[in-house]
């Protein structure tokens, strides 16, 4: 059974419950764009190859809503993004990517690789000092607050070359060169 509050929010949707509690309207499309963050929360997305990705889903999808377009799109994760419901990196190259940004977390980890460029959080390489990484999040972000600041989240990044990237680099070094003896 759906319970409808007097507010007309579906209590048993949780994206509408998020939308709701954030003040945001709970539109076809405002929906399918934080259920699709919320369905694949370890993955960060660029806002190209989240309308890929969308885009995709809905060729696959009788009767799917009318396509996004890339305007409606940058406003609507821009609107996420603003009242915390996505955490929105920018790498080494100034690429904007988007990610699902659960309530509890301060801190979200991740790894830039400089030759692919593929972002990968490391929330399970980091699991024994969650903790501490969490600790020192709040203490960092109770500390600007009392200075004034506010909305903030905490962008953890390590920057360097994935092992994928090494290794074919370092394989690529060890090959002999042409006109080598």
């Amino acid at each position: 059974m759906t319970m409808v509050s007097a507010a007309g929010v579906n209590s048993s949707d949780p994206i509408d419950r998020l939308l709701s509690a954030h003040g945001l309207r709970r539109t076809a499309a405002a929906r399918r764009v934080l259920g699709w963050f919320v369905a694949h929360p370890a993955i960060s997305y660029t806002h190209a190859q989240l309308l890929l990705s969308l885009q995709g889903a809905d060729a696959t999808r009788p009767g799917a809503e009318p396509a996004l377009d890339r305007v409606t799109l940058y406003r609507l994760i821009d609107r996420l993004t603003q009242v915390g419901l996505l955490l929105c990196r920018v790498d080494a190259s100034r690429v904007r990517r988007y990610q699902s940004m659960p309530d509890s977390v301060k801190a979200m980890p991740h790894f830039e690789c400089q030759t692919c460029h593929r972002d990968s959080p490391l929330t399970r390489e980091l699991q024994g000092s969650a903790h501490d990484l969490q600790a020192a999040a709040q203490e960092a972000l109770q500390a600007l607050q009392a200075l004034g600041y506010q909305g903030m989240s905490l962008d953890l990044a390590v920057r360097g070359v994935c092992a994928d990237c090494a290794a074919s680099t370092g394989s690529a070094a060890l090959a002999p060169s042409k006109g080598s003896a």
